[in-house]
């Protein structure tokens, strides 16, 4: 909804600004305006109107730069409202109400910016050259059975081990249990050698932008949110963050590459034919977790005590945590959900707080590559 009355902001007041040509060229009778307007000005005033539906065009095919195009058409119409005030000073109104997502656009590609913070840190690991071998039936005889079958039925074996892989996501997210769901876009690097997750997710709400920036590098991680790409309300840190995060890099590797379960860092524990018990250690950081399996060979479920909600980054609980998976598809040859979602089970009942699509997902990753 807010995409199209921004829209139609950008759509009217630039069709507004072609009065002016008419005006200065005496096309038409234009009663709206009583001031006289030189031709050269005229000239100025339809292009300053064509300024407007290019930047609508680009905004709309979600070109990142239409916020450029749309600063200097907004500078040039003001320019053109204070020559005509008494006549067009109610066009102000319009361009502070488009200055205000501009402004947040510009904020968005600052170098401080969680978006390029995101882009730094990836293009920081992408570039490294690492040769990957084929995983063989060797390199799986030491994991329990279950888990033996699920990377069979994914299709890992002959497929290069993953050093890294780019994850797409499209999905909703609630930010607490009485919110409404909100539209999310997520993207995700994981490298493994050393291990480390980069989660950028962007979201709206009643227009305003979300950005939300997960970082686990080295034995540290944090989890930040902005408002608008301006307002940070969300910063956490510390030991509880660092042990949650572990939490969910081993989920990743058991969801999104189930080839990086050979790692020598995961303990087993075989409950039945179908679960597992799995501790996982990195950098210090030890957790345990519970898979689960159905009888084809697919995860469908993961279960962990050792990851903490909060909503402030200051305030620390901790839940059970689970991922309950669905929906295999076929990924450059891989069998992968397709679809999953994170549930906290709290003392009141289930929160379910995000639910996911994975759209796209490429292993072992040369370069860096953005949201398409």
């Amino acid at each position: 909804m807010a995409k199209i009355f921004f829209s139609l902001i950008i759509f009217l007041h630039g069709l507004i600004h072609i009065l002016g040509f008419v005006k200065a060229f005496e096309l038409a009778q234009v009663d709206q305006l009583t001031q006289d307007i030189s031709k050269p000005v005229g000239l100025l005033w339809l292009f300053s109107s064509l300024l407007f539906l290019l930047v609508l065009a680009l905004y709309l095919k979600g070109n990142d730069m239409w916020w450029i195009i749309g600063m200097v058409a907004v500078v040039l119409s003001q320019i053109l409202i204070i020559l005509s005030w008494s006549d067009a000073k109610f066009g102000t109104i319009a361009n502070i109400i488009l200055m205000v997502p501009i402004i947040i656009a510009f904020a968005g590609q600052l170098p401080n910016s969680y978006q390029n913070q995101f882009k730094t840190e990836v293009e920081k690991r992408v570039n490294q050259n690492i040769a990957a071998d084929l995983l063989a039936e060797g390199d799986i005889a030491h994991l329990p059975a279950p888990v033996q079958k699920y990377l069979r039925y994914t299709g890992a074996i002959g497929k290069e081990k993953p050093h890294n892989f780019r994850a797409v996501f499209k999905g909703q997210f609630k930010p607490s249990p009485d919110s409404e769901y909100l539209d999310v876009t997520a993207i995700q690097y994981n490298f493994f050698d050393p291990p480390s997750r980069l989660f950028f997710m962007e979201s709206s709400m009643y227009g305003v932008p979300i950005e939300g920036l997960h970082r686990y590098v080295g034995s540290t991680a944090s989890m930040q949110i902005k408002i608008a790409s301006l307002l940070e309300v969300v910063n956490a840190r510390g030991p509880e963050m660092n042990r949650s995060e572990t939490v969910t890099l081993f989920n990743d590797m058991c969801f999104l590459a189930p080839a990086a379960l050979i790692d020598k860092n995961i303990e087993w524990q075989l409950i039945d034919s179908t679960t597992v018990k799995a501790t996982y250690t990195n950098r210090g950081n030890t957790i345990k977790a519970t898979l689960f399996f159905n009888e084809d060979g697919e995860l469908i479920n993961f279960s962990s005590d050792d990851r903490s909600a909060s909503a402030d980054g200051k305030k620390y609980i901790n839940y059970r945590w689970t991922t309950p998976l669905q929906d295999y598809q076929d990924f450059e040859g891989r069998k992968l959900p397709s679809r999953g979602k994170a549930v906290w089970h709290k003392p009141e009942g289930e929160y379910t707080y995000i639910k996911l699509h994975l759209v796209e997902i490429n292993y072992n990753c040369d370069e860096m590559e953005w949201l398409k």
